[in-house]
Order: C-alpha cells, then sequence, then structure tokens
C-alpha cells in the first residue's frame, strides 16, 4: 500500500529546489543524483520493511507500564536498530563518527518516507538522532565517545527532558535542579512528564538531554543548565543504575505505540548528570534540538497526512456509489466515488496540504545546509522565519487533511478496518508538540517578523517575487495571485507593526495565530507556485504520458489551491485588520 510519492520526492529534490550550489560544496559533494535517488529508494525499503508492517499493531499492542518498566512491541527496536545499523540516525555526521556528511535535505526527504510509513516508530529515531546531535554539537569529547556510537547504532534511546508539571512550554519556570560535585559530575534532582521515548524495554539504556536549574542559581532561563542524564551510567564494568525512576506512562488518544513517560530525578537514589557545553547556556543550546524537532514535528504530521491522503485516494478508485448526476437509469452501473466532484475536491485539499508541506519542510532543509555550506545570514534568517510555518501549518492543516480522507472514505474511514481512524488520531498531538500552534504564533508575530530590523521577511518576498516573475503561461495567473496577496500581507503586517508601537503587547499579540496561518497560507502559496513553474518548464520537453500526468497533478493541485485554499486569507485579513478587540473585551466570567 502506498503511503508517500517516491515520484514526487524526486521532483521537489532535482527540479523544484536548486541543490547545485549545496552539492558543489566539498562537504556535500558525494551527493549527487544518482546517490539521492539510492538513498530514497533505501528509505523506501527499509520503511516497508520494518516500519509500515507494524503501525496498526503498535496502535493496538499498546506500550504499557507494568512491574516499574515500559513495555512494548520488540518490533520497536528492531526498527531503532535497523534505522542505525542502515546509517539514517548518523548520515549528516562527520565520517570520523560514522556519519556520511548527507545533506538535512536528502535525509529529511528519508524521513519523511519513515514517517509516512509509521510515525510511531520513526518518532523514536527522530528524538535518537536529535538528542544524539546535541552531544555532537556542544559535548565534550568524553560524551561523545561515549554516547555516540550507541546512540547512532539505535541501542540507546534518546530523549528531550524539558516538561514539568508547572512548566509546559514556560521553561523560565522549571524547577528541576543540580548540584556541583568534586569529580566534575552533578546530582540532579526534580521531574519531568510527557517525555517521549522516556523510557522502554526495547532500549538497552535511555540517554536524557535534560534542562535542570542551578541550586540558588539565577532566576529565569539565565539559572538554566543542560545535561545528559542516562537511565544507566556506562563504565568500563558495562551499565549500573543512575537512579532514573519511571513513575508511570500516559494514556494518549494516539500514538500509542510512542512512549510518553513520567520521570523522576534523585528520589530513590542519586542521579548523576553530565554537562552538555557551558553552565546556565542550557536554554541556548537547547534550540538546537527544538528547532530540529520542530521541522521534525511538521515532518511527523505531513507523513500522517500523506498516509491518509493516499488510503483515501485507493479508496476511492475501487468504490462505487451512485451514478452521475444526469444519469437517472438505476440499471447503468455505479461509477467509483472519485467521478464525483466533491470527493475530488477532498482529495484535492489533501494533496494540496500534502506535497505543499513536503516542498515547505525540504526548502527549510536546504537553508540549513546552505548556511552549513557557507555560513550565510541570509539562509540561517530564512529558516528562523519559516520553522514556525514548518511546525504549524502541516500540523493544522494536516488535521483538517486527515478529517477530510475519513469522509472521502465514510463509514469505513471511522472504523479501524482502515488506517485512516488511527492516523486521525495520531495527528492530533502535532499541534500541541514542540511548542503549540499559539506559540509558534507569538514567536512569528513578536520575534520572527522583526528579525535584525525586518531583513527575514525581506529575503523571503525577494524569494517569492523571483518566483512571480518566472511564471508564465498556464502559471501566470497563480503568480499573480500570489503577488496580490503579498502586498495585502505587507499592509497587514505594516497595520500591526503600528498596533504594536502605541498599544499594549496584548493587543497587537492578540490574533498572532490567526497572522500565523494568514502568513503561512502565503508561504505555502510560494511553494505551489515554485512547484507549478518547475512542472510548467518539464512539460516542453517531457514525453512519456506517466511523466506528463505528473507534471498536469502538479499544475491542476497548484489551480486548486489558488481557487479554493489560498482564499481564505480574505477572512483572515478581515479579522486581522478589524479594531474590534472581542477575545480581549471577553471577560473570563462570561465563559460559562
Amino acid at each position: 500500500m502506498q503511503y508517500i510519492s517516491l515520484r514526487n520526492l524526486r521532483f521537489i529534490l532535482h527540479e523544484v529546489l536548486d541543490l547545485e550550489e549545496v552539492r558543489g560544496n566539498e562537504r556535500f559533494g558525494d551527493f549527487d543524483r544518482e546517490a539521492i535517488d539510492f538513498s530514497l529508494d533505501a528509505a523506501g525499503q527499509l520503511a516497508d520493511q520494518y516500519l509500515h508492517p507494524v503501525y496498526t499493531k503498535m496502535d493496538r499492542e499498546k506500550a504499557y507500564f507494568a512491574d516499574g518498566e515500559v513495555h512494548v512491541l520488540p518490533e520497536v527496536g528492531e526498527g531503532l536498530r535497523a534505522l542505525g545499523s542502515s546509517g539514517w540516525l548518523s548520515a549528516a555526521w562527520e565520517p570520523e563518527y560514522d556519519g556520511q556528511l548527507m545533506p538535512l535535505t536528502v535525509l529529511n526527504a528519508g524521513t519523511l518516507i519513515f514517517q509516512a510509513a509509521n510515525g510511531n516508530l520513526a518518532a523514536y529515531g527522530l528524538l535518537t538522532k536529535g538528542a544524539a546531535n546535541l552531544i555532537l554539537e556542544f559535548g565534550s569529547d568524553e560524551l561523545k565517545n561515549t554516547y555516540l556510537s550507541k546512540m547512532a547504532a539505535g541501542d540507546w534511546q534518546g530523549t528531550m527532558a524539558l516538561t514539568e508539571p508547572q512548566a509546559g512550554s514556560s521553561l523560565s519556570d522549571i524547577t528541576s535542579y543540580y548540584e556541583e560535585q568534586e569529580d566534575g559530575s552533578y546530582h540532579i534532582y526534580g521531574q519531568k512528564i510527557y517525555i517521549s521515548g522516556g523510557d522502554h524495554t526495547e532500549a538497552e539504556n535511555v540517554v536524557h538531554l535534560m534542562l535542570a536549574r542551578k541550586k540558588d542559581g539565577p532566576k529565569g532561563v539565565k539559572g538554566v543548565s543542560l545535561f545528559v542524564v542516562p537511565k544507566y551510567l556506562p563504565g568500563p564494568g558495562g551499565l549500573t543504575e543512575n537512579h532514573v525512576t519511571t513513575a508511570g506512562i500516559y494514556g494518549k488518544m494516539g500514538q500509542k505505540g510512542y512512549v510518553a513517560a513520567h520521570l523522576m530525578f534523585g528520589e530513590q537514589g542519586i542521579t548523576r548528570g553530565f554537562l552538555v557545553g557551558e553552565e546556565l547556556r542550557g536554554l541556548n543550546h537547547m534550540f538546537l534540538m527544538m528547532n530540529e524537532a520542530r521541522i521534525g514535528t511538521g515532518i511527523m504530521a505531513t507523513g500522517a497526512a500523506s498516509a491518509a491522503y493516499y488510503a483515501s485516494l485507493q479508496y476511492a478508485r475501487e468504490r462505487p456509489q451512485g451514478r452521475h448526476p444526469g444519469n437517472k437509469d438505476v440499471n447503468a452501473p455505479q461509477v467509483p466515488i472519485i467521478e464525483h466532484a466533491d470527493v475530488r475536491r477532498m482529495l484535492l485539499f489533501q494533496k494540496a496540504v500534502v506535497e505543499g508541506s513536503i516542498a515547505l519542510l525540504l526548502q527549510c532543509s536546504l537553508y540549513q545546509d546552505q548556511y552549513t555550506a557557507r555560513g550565510d545570514d541570509r539562509s540561517r534568517l530564512l529558516l528562523e522565519l519559516l520553522t514556525p510555518i514548518a511546525k504549524s501549518f502541516p500540523s493544522e492543516y494536516g488535521n483538517e487533511s486527515v478529517s477530510l480522507a475519513m469522509q472521502v472514505m465514510g463509514g469505513a474511514g471511522y472504523t479501524d478496518d482502515h488506517p485512516v481512524e488511527q492516523l486521525f488520531r495520531d495527528i492530533r498531538v502535532n499541534a500541541i508538540y514542540e511548542g503549540t500552534t499559539t506559540i509558534h504564533g507569538l514567536d512569528l508575530l513578536g520575534r520572527k517578523v522583526m528579525l535584525e530590523q525586518g531583513k527575514a521577511v525581506t529575503y523571503l518576498a525577494e524569494e517569492a517575487q523571483s518566483e512571480i516573475g518566472a511564471a508564465t503561461g498556464s502559471t501566470a495567473s497563480l503568480g499573480s495571485a500570489l503577488g496580490k496577496g503579498l502586498a495585502e500581507l505587507q499592509q497587514v503586517l505594516t497595520q500591526l507593526l503600528q498596533l504594536a508601537k502605541r498599544e499594549d503587547p496584548r493587543v497587537f499579540l492578540a490574533d498572532a495565530t490567526i497572522f500565523l496561518e494568514y502568513f503561512g497560507l502565503h508561504v505555502i502559496g510560494w511553494m505551489w507556485l515554485k512547484q507549478a513553474n518547475a512542472a510548467e518548464r518539464a512539460l516542453d520537453a517531457v514525453e512519456a504520458d506517466g511523466d506528463r500526468d505528473f507534471y498536469r497533478s502538479k499544475l491542476q493541485t497548484a489551480r486548486f489551491f489558488f481557487q479554493y485554499v489560498f482564499p481564505r486569507t480574505a477572512g483572515l485579513k478581515k479579522t486581522l485588520l478589524s479594531a474590534d478587540r472581542v477575545t480581549l473585551d471577553t471577560d473570563p466570567e462570561l465563559l460559562m
């Protein structure tokens, strides 16, 4: 069963994005077109063998806590180790750490395949890779030599331990603390909740990248440091207990095979931690993993939406029901539901969301590769600006997309005979993971649009205008629509920034989430114009009917996006420009 299109991934990588500069850099020189295609094929084979076959099984035979242990299926360990042994967890690293110097653009294309195949299992690998990347970037040589090889192999699980009962996304309010010891290690005390991958029987060890505050140190984020806190302490004699106690796991609506644990530190004995990077700069260091995880969350959501799209597409092609409205002959055969215009509308919406999200996620990955290759501010600022969109658009619109997949399938989609029921439960949490949508709206409007006096927005406008200028033939009208939208976006942003100068910040930021969606639709419009322009260019040269249909499909989906989805910006603009402050003027007691 198809769950993602490798053909589409190749189109984005080879025809939409400009990878030539990245491939021309000495660091990434081994990844020519042939190597990229080989990597995608290898990812597809691995996903088919280890991930996709156990997606439903992980939901039905869910993780559970018993006798002080978190039990998961053996296939979780097999899949995690398969990701490790095939090199995907360390692919971007230097050769001295068994890496391949794979561009992030290619790595994340492979990750999209894994997430579409089985987001529950792939997420264990995503977390381990992110935690290991923090050690690689900021850890001492001793930490690197102790932890990286085992994590890269998938033998040891990695986590990101941030959230506490009294401090969700407000990391300045964490109370877990540490005390330095004479031997240079630290004793850790406190608890963390909702820790994804926080403990399970299929990992020999669990390596927590944990934030804790210095006892009697500065208040707020200035007092926070980052530590490696392993479940077991590695040593010459093997692994020994470090008194990281699992209090239990959370029962979740979805992602039941992907553990979320409640962890206690220093309660049943001494818990030792090892400083990563500079003391009191823990949050600065952790942002490397947090930003990586935000892109990863967008990939996870897109993977689920992709799997749902292809499940509903197959169903729509095979399920006969009804006849065309003009046909009153009850003896005539029924037609497949894909023949009905409204079903095609729902399928086109899904395709627009999935392929628009993929294009954005890989565009962001390319900016990271460009920054790695040349260290330029343009790539860095564009990535900073687009990260809130890359996390939130696939999560929010992906949720709507999977809902429409269920609608296409009708009652069948609501049953567990088909995967969409599980995908609908699984995708919902992505709008919560790694900062809620509200937080990313506040980040975008309150900080990102004014990065370095608005340079990031200027660079984005230049990128979009370049694509508008390249729009000819059947894409000219799409370019015109995006150009008009960008002019209106500038009007909205100007008014909001003027509001920020004269009003309380609560007024300026009251509708930050609305602005996030408004801004995001313009970004996805840019992504669809890029794809449409590439398809228009390709049609002039292609001869095979299958290829022609692929490019025609791209153009048709771009048309759909600008006619059915992009017009939502009009209503959002009206709300953003309104002087009627309904939410601010609503007293809490009126919500009854």
